[in-house]
């Protein structure tokens, strides 16, 4: 029997009229150029996430069609039904990462790749669909091109990237969603710690639960955050400026939204960089892996990933052992600790003014704006 021309492009992975099933396609976006002009505030005034580029991205999907052409359009509101599952069941997740614009005016992206990787995790765990990972980079470049005017210059600033999926279908019942939407929106943010270093307090809760074995702790999901909002608010009333979630065990997972890293002193005098495993409670972070990278290949000290327990961790530092904590993550790159409470024992924590924290900092932060070359920095025009 002859197969038909539309059985036949159904059979290579695409879609007569629609697109492509298995991924989008870059070479077939369409642009709309905004008429607003590229007017950044005053940088001293910029606020996360408050002031947005001219444009977004938007490419849909249907189970039954496959990918559509991207678009590039004037950044905007959203046309979405009230029924869309993402608004019930959570049926949504992102991603966060930035572009940094150079002395010579050229724009980098800084592993972009690992958070491609990571969105395909989140998009699988929630039956939404996935892509292909370079076909993703280069959208993503066109957009970051397209506003590089909005991009400050000044080393600390960058433009802040968040990639999102969301379900669009229609319909109340719990089920895999039939549509969805990737977009991506971007805007200009200033540093992380606008008066210098500043050392956070974390309260360890033994209360609330952000993650567990065999849940979404380890992907970057919209049900993973709002839960975690009211304890916050609880901590912060008591003058903490974070969380330190705890797993079974009072095992160590994540800190707010960041990763959370100790520098212990060895037997032998060496010192050793430790962090929670990837057990499926902890987020892979770019930072985090970019850090342990970077540490392994310093003198005197060693890495290690193992579980951490909030009584081994307060035993360390009665020991004089724990010689320095610090976050990580893609807002503030690290986020020194300065003390953490843990049922009423507060663990006063040295921040060295030659801390490994502002160390990693400062080297991470050569290689996005190119003062350092690296394989990590992506060239976007």
């Amino acid at each position: 029997m002859k197969m038909s021309r539309v059985m036949a492009r159904k059979a290579a992975g695409l879609q007569a009229r629609w697109g492509h099933m298995d991924t989008f396609k870059a070479s077939e976006m369409v642009v709309s150029k905004s008429e607003r002009p590229a007017e950044l505030p005053p940088l001293e005034t910029l606020e996360f996430g408050k002031v947005f580029s001219a444009h977004m991205f938007q490419v849909d999907w249907t189970k039954e069609n496959g990918w559509e052409a991207p678009r590039i359009v004037p950044y905007g509101d959203l046309s979405l039904s009230p029924a869309a599952s993402s608004l019930h069941y959570a049926l949504q997740c992102f991603e966060g990462l930035k572009a940094y614009r150079r002395k010579d005016d050229s724009v980098y992206l800084f592993r972009p790749d690992m958070n491609a990787k990571r969105m395909n995790r989140s998009t699988e765990r929630l039956e939404l669909p996935t892509f292909d990972i370079k076909e993703f980079e280069k959208c993503l470049k066109q957009l970051v091109e397209l506003d590089k005017e909005w991009i400050p210059q000044e080393k600390g600033y960058s433009l802040y990237i968040r990639p999102t999926v969301i379900s669009t279908d229609v319909c109340l019942g719990v089920a895999p969603p039939k549509a969805a939407q990737l977009f991506i929106i971007t805007c200009p943010v200033g540093p992380y710690y606008k008066s210098g270093f500043k050392p956070v307090s974390l309260y360890a809760d033994s209360v609330n639960v952000r993650a567990w074995q065999g849940g979404t702790g380890s992907y970057k999901i919209g049900g993973n955050y709002a839960p975690t909002i009211k304890p916050q608010v609880d901590a912060a009333k008591d003058g903490y400026s974070q969380i330190l979630w705890l797993g079974p065990n009072e095992t160590v997972t994540e800190v707010g939204a960041m990763n959370l890293m100790f520098v212990f002193k060895k037997a032998d005098g060496t010192k050793e960089l430790v962090t929670s495993p990837l057990d499926g409670t902890v987020l892979p972070g770019v930072t985090r892996d970019s850090i342990l990278k970077l540490v392994s290949g310093i003198e005197g000290y060693s890495v290690c990933e193992r579980e951490l327990r909030m009584p081994d961790i307060l035993e360390k530092h009665r020991n004089n052992e724990l010689l320095e904590c610090f976050g990580t993550g893609t807002a503030a790159i690290v986020s020194p600790v300065d003390a953490i409470n843990y049922k009423g024992d507060n663990m006063n924590i040295p921040v060295p003014s030659d801390s490994l924290a502002m160390k990693v900092m400062n080297t991470i932060q050569d290689i996005q704006y190119g003062d350092v070359p690296h394989e990590w920095s992506v060239r976007v025009c």
